[in-house]
C-alpha cells in the first residue's frame, strides 16, 4: 500500500488496510481546500493509519453544517488529512497525496448541487446532490 504525504514530505501517513470508501466531493469548502472544482478523498478506519511528522489543525464547517478538523503541513501548507466530528472512526485523506494513478476510483460523488457544469462523471459512481443520508 502506498503512503500519503504532503508536497515537501514532512507530513506522511501509512496504512495497514485499504480505504473503506473513495469519494468525490463538489462542496465549496472542498473546492477552496484543493483549489480545484472538486476533491478526491479516501476514507480509512482511524485504527489503520499511522501519522508521521507535525501537522497544524484548522477547524472548518463543511457544507453539511458539520465541523471538520483539517490537518496540513506547517512547512509546505498541503492539507493531507482530516477528521469529521460526525464520523470519529474515519480519517479522510486527499487522493492526490498518494501520487498514485492506479489508486482506487471513487464510488460516490457528493454535493453535486455545487458541481461545475463542465465536470462530467459516468454512471460508475453513485450521485448525490448533497450529503448521502444514512452514511457517516
Amino acid at each position: 500500500m502506498a503512503d500519503a504525504q504532503c508536497a515537501c514530505g514532512a507530513l506522511r501517513l501509512t496504512f495497514s488496510e485499504p480505504p473503506q470508501l473513495t469519494a468525490l466531493c463538489h462542496c465549496f469548502a472542498c473546492q477552496r481546500r484543493t483549489g480545484a472544482p472538486f476533491s478526491a478523498n479516501a476514507f480509512y478506519s482511524v485504527e489503520c493509519v499511522e501519522i508521521f511528522g507535525a501537522a497544524t489543525e484548522f477547524v472548518r464547517t463543511g457544507d453539511s453544517g458539520r465541523k471538520v478538523r483539517m490537518y496540513f503541513c506547517p512547512i509546505c501548507g498541503s492539507t493531507v488529512y482530516w477528521k469529521a466530528v460526525a464520523s470519529p472512526s474515519w480519517i479522510g485523506v486527499g487522493v492526490g497525496c498518494f501520487a498514485d494513478p492506479a489508486f482506487a476510483p471513487p464510488s460516490v460523488s457528493v454535493f453535486e448541487q455545487s458541481k461545475h457544469e463542465w465536470v462530467k462523471l459516468g454512471e460508475a459512481v453513485e450521485h448525490f446532490q448533497g450529503r448521502p443520508t444514512g452514511r457517516e
